[in-house]
């Protein structure tokens, strides 16, 4: 059974420029550059069948208007316990309404509703045993954020494997937005 998702993949300079946040923080199993991505929708373990059907109601978003994301922001997730590091999006009309249509027909799909918040976001390292005080002044330490902002023309269907801290991810379908 695969595990799925769907996404949008950080282009390799803006991958090269969140990867110089790396380092200095006891703890963080620092995420490789290849598997940045900002997750729209967690899909999970289906079967053949509800994948070909994910597949086929994805296919009906294509027509989606192709927009620009910047990340502009470093955070953590797990508060007094923090258990993610990430380089959070700047609020972006274009990608809730993407995220929101695939949201509808995922559950057209039979899946059940997501349960948390979608707060846009790359993961750049999983954390364990990090305080959360440790947290911040790593953020306060690594200086001023530049935005990094790149065009998205599409979002994919990822596969992954089950494992420690995600990856490798495999692209095994992509929706090109419309220009």
């Amino acid at each position: 059974m695969p595990r799925l998702f769907t996404g949008i993949e950080v282009p390799p300079e803006v991958g090269l420029a969140l990867s110089l946040k790396r380092g200095g923080l006891f703890g963080a199993r620092w995420i490789d550059t290849e598997n940045y991505h900002i997750t729209l929708r967690f899909i999970g373990d289906v079967d053949h069948h509800v994948a070909s059907e994910v597949t086929d109601m994805l296919d009906r978003l294509a027509d989606s208007e192709a927009f620009t994301v910047k990340l502009d922001h470093l955070g953590s997730f797990g508060g007094n316990t923090p258990r993610a590091l990430f380089a959070g999006c700047s609020s972006n009309a274009a990608l809730l309404r993407l995220q929101a249509a695939q949201e509808r027909v995922l559950q057209r799909c039979g899946l059940a509703p997501e349960g948390r918040k979608f707060v846009p976001h790359v993961a750049l390292a999983r954390l364990r045993g990090v305080s959360a005080e440790e947290v911040a002044r790593f953020i306060a330490f690594s200086g001023r954020f530049n935005p990094l902002e790149f065009k998205v023309g599409r979002f994919v269907l990822f596969s992954s494997r089950d494992s420690v801290g995600g990856g490798p991810y495999l692209v095994e379908q992509s929706y090109p937005l419309a220009a």
